[in-house]
């Protein structure tokens, strides 16, 4: 609707997850090398965790992107669903090894994966498994992970496992009765929101991947109000910033200012903005910016 106003070539902040707009912080640049490192240094387990919307399924987008594919098969189950069956189906489905047309038997699934395991290494190639959203998949789940890591041969682990999830994933890798699958954890990381810096940095990134002229812009105090309202999560970002290109659209301005923002923050009430009230203590200094700037409190001029 409104990219040919502001000349963009594609949507800025949509909040599929699309590797070219990945904005790499700090954070997100340790992430990737603990991916890099799990996956290509024969790491046994890798966990990377982070609260919804922080960008995970982006950076194993931008990874499955980089793999040597013709020295590692891969596989990648996102948002897996055990009543549907159980996790060796799926892991069996994401190494296409399995059409899901026929009832087959767990101990024939398992003894298929690891006839294939064998060949994979027989051939020179490592088997890699990423499980997406891996906070869904349960205790009984991760402990069928933990005993796929035990088909080896010699002194190599056949199968590398990455585990990608929210905070729950932590706290349920610490229940006495899964020691032994947090023991052979061997790379971790987990993605906090964006500080105020990064979150400036993010927009104007998206806004140059797009392909937005030097024109189109948010201005600091309207940055400022996406990141207090968003608390720097960029999936809320994302949500925010659509929202105030839209109403400057509607407004026919090419510009985000202060109060274009607290108009799309007023009438976004979905999605999470509303829910996520976690602040920070950079998030409060935003606001005492603006209300020093302004005279305007944010919180009351969007809530009354």
């Amino acid at each position: 609707m409104y990219l040919n106003h502001f000349g963009f070539k594609e949507k800025p902040f949509s909040i599929t997850p699309d590797p070219d707009f990945l904005y790499f912080s700090d954070q997100h640049k340790a992430a990737l090398a603990m991916l890099e490192y799990g996956v290509l240094e024969q790491s046994g387990i890798t966990v990377v965790t982070g609260e919804v919307g922080c960008g995970k399924t982006t950076l194993i987008r931008h990874l499955l992107r980089r793999i040597p594919y013709d020295k590692l098969t891969v596989g990648l189950i996102s948002n897996v669903h055990t009543s549907l069956g159980s996790l060796l189906h799926w892991v069996m489905l994401a190494l296409k090894l399995y059409e899901g047309k026929e009832e087959v038997s767990s101990l024939r699934l398992f003894s298929e994966l690891q006839e294939f395991l064998v060949r994979e290494y027989a051939g020179g190639r490592r088997v890699v498994l990423i499980v997406d959203e891996a906070q869904n998949i349960g205790a009984a789940a991760l402990e069928e992970l933990r005993m796929l890591t035990n088909i080896n041969a010699d002194k190599d682990e056949l199968l590398q496992i990455v585990l990608v999830g929210q905070p729950q994933l932590l706290k349920l890798l610490e229940q006495p009765e899964l020691a032994q699958i947090a023991q052979r954890v061997t790379a971790e990381y987990h993605l906090e929101p964006l500080n105020i810096t990064e979150t400036l940095a993010y927009i104007r990134h998206r806004l140059q991947v797009a392909g937005g002229p030097p024109t189109v812009r948010f201005d600091i105090q309207a940055a400022h109000v996406i990141y207090y309202f968003s608390c720097g999560v960029p999936r809320l970002i994302n949500t925010l910033c659509d929202h105030a290109l839209v109403v400057a659209y509607a407004n026919n301005r090419k510009t985000v200012d202060l109060e274009t923002a607290l108009d799309a923050v007023r009438q976004k009430r979905i999605g999470g903005v509303e829910r996520f009230r976690k602040r920070t203590e950079e998030a409060e200094n935003t606001k005492q910016v603006i209300q020093a700037a302004t005279g305007i409190d944010i919180e009351v001029a969007v809530n009354g």
